[in-house]
């Protein structure tokens, strides 16, 4: 509560500058450039809030990512970005031996780089000024605690973007929090091959007793299969990230929770702080965290109207 009350006040500070030098920021250009797509459910939600932010701060902003989860795309999108020499520059950096070099020629040429939503344990060694996420071992672990709390000790962590070290991450950290046996399934982005990878890896492990999904693009196939093997009842089964099936599965008990690492301020804040840092030569002192925090049957009825919105 805490953090939410600095980020609040942060945010109302930031407005009241903004309005009274909205005309300086309006040769600001700023590029994001994210390993995710705007159309994921996820991730439409992050450019929801580099839109409100380019909106409310009155600069440009481009938003850039490859077609599928592609780190050689991406870092070209990166280096074509920094030879466009702009103002800012966002990147997530979900793998830093694959984007390292790229994101540590575009500090080398002079843009003032901020991270967001992966790259938290990296950002530092790749001259970025600061990061906007939530620390994923940290989360996982949270996870991982709570399902042990529950009962559970034998868990599945379903990973969609094996490569992706922000992912890898958040399946140690509920590994360690489980204190007891869990195993990582690798599966693609496409919806039936995990509904149907799930389905066969129950009937092979019919002990599990836990499923954590790494975003909402497994939790949804994930939930199908349960339905259909008729086990949505018998398994403790929680996800990273929303949506609104995801809340709606929370609101009618078929979920444990979400974890929500709050990815509208993964897109708004940094766009913020490299406004600010552009006109000002302000910057926060310390990394920003936007996560992680529990979404359950008993408050999802309060976040589903915000998902309507665009905004969790």
């Amino acid at each position: 509560m805490k953090l939410r009350t600095k980020l609040f006040a942060a945010l109302v500070a930031t407005l009241a500058l903004m309005a009274g030098d909205a005309s300086a920021a309006e040769d600001i250009r700023i590029v994001v450039v994210s390993h995710g797509q705007a159309s994921d459910p996820f991730w439409s939600v992050v450019k929801n809030g580099v839109d409100a932010a380019q909106k409310d701060m009155g600069v440009k902003v481009e938003y850039l990512a490859p077609d599928t989860f592609d780190m050689v795309r991406m870092a070209q999108l990166i280096d074509a970005a920094a030879a466009s020499k702009p103002d800012g520059l966002v990147v997530s950096i979900p793998d830093a031996d694959a984007l390292g070099e790229s994101i540590r020629a575009a500090v080398g040429a002079g843009i003032p780089v901020v991270s967001m939503n992966s790259g938290s344990d990296v950002r530092k060694k790749l001259g970025a000024l600061l990061h906007v996420g939530q620390t994923e071992y940290e989360a996982g672990l949270g996870g991982g605690e709570r399902m042990k709390d529950a009962g559970v000790t034998k868990a599945v962590c379903i990973n969609q973007e094996v490569g992706n070290v922000a992912l890898d991450l958040r399946c140690d950290g509920f590994r360690d929090g489980l204190g007891g046996a869990s195993e990582v399934l690798a599966v693609s982005m496409d919806p039936t091959e995990i509904r149907n990878a799930m389905a066969a890896y129950l009937t092979k492990n019919p002990d599990v007793g836990g499923i954590l999904t790494l975003g909402p693009t497994a939790a949804e196939p994930v939930l199908a299969a349960l339905e259909n093997e008729g086990l949505a009842a018998a398994k403790k089964f929680g996800t990273f990230d929303l949506s609104p099936g995801v809340l709606k599965a929370l609101a009618d008990g078929k979920m444990m929770f979400a974890i929500d690492q709050q990815q509208y301020l993964q897109g708004y804040l940094p766009v913020v702080v490299l406004t600010l840092h552009a006109r000002y030569g302000l910057l926060p002192g310390a990394d920003v965290l936007t996560g992680p925090g529990f979404v359950t049957p008993d408050n999802a009825a309060q976040v589903i109207q915000l998902s309507k919105e665009g905004i969790r």
